[in-house]
């Protein structure tokens, strides 16, 4: 099933559309992927375009699976992918995912993260074509004070702080989580 998004423009802000992502995205996401910034948050690194493509496979793959409803945020007036946003199952089926989500470096402050991360919590939690979620976790280090101001305007409330579990967490993070009729 292919499920679009659309944020309408306002405040000076472009309108958005959030698809998945398609086979022809893989130079664009490997060139976001080269950026220090997001080298420095993300877990996964994509090393070129044809990692860019079998990443793109895999994220194919896990919405079919109903594991990961991976979105490209792609700006109105542009073809191409300015970021991304995901919903993570850890197990099949369920009732709650993980949300994350990064934007590239030429749109970044620019408040679409909010836009998007708020769209895609909606759709969701919603169950409107959605995966019907009763839960949704936001996470991030705690020296990620960028993501922290995403979560809040999503209206994700901070539900506590994680230990760091080196090496794949070195630093402490936050929880923010949001259930349906919560301000996403």
């Amino acid at each position: 099933m292919t499920v679009e998004l659309t944020v309408p423009a306002q405040a000076g802000r472009p309108g958005l559309l959030l698809r998945p992502w398609r086979a022809q995205d893989a130079e664009a996401l490997a060139a976001a992927h080269r950026d220090a910034g997001m080298k420095r948050w993300l877990m996964t690194s994509l090393d070129g375009t044809e990692a860019a493509r079998r990443w793109i496979d895999e994220q194919t793959a896990a919405w079919a699976e109903g594991m990961r409803f991976s979105f490209a945020v792609v700006g109105q007036d542009t073809a191409l992918p300015v970021g991304h946003v995901a919903v993570k199952r850890k197990t099949a089926g369920a009732p709650s995912a993980e949300i994350g989500y990064w934007t590239s470096a030429q749109v970044r402050g620019r408040g679409i993260a909010p836009l998007a991360v708020d769209a895609v919590a909606r759709w969701a939690l919603g169950g409107d074509r959605g995966p019907s979620l009763t839960r949704l976790e936001l996470l991030h280090d705690v020296d990620n004070t960028a993501s922290c101001r995403v979560a809040v305007k999503c209206g994700f409330p901070l539900r506590g702080e994680l230990a760091p579990h080196p090496p794949k967490f070195p630093v402490a993070g936050h929880i923010h989580a949001l259930e349906p009729g919560g301000s996403a």
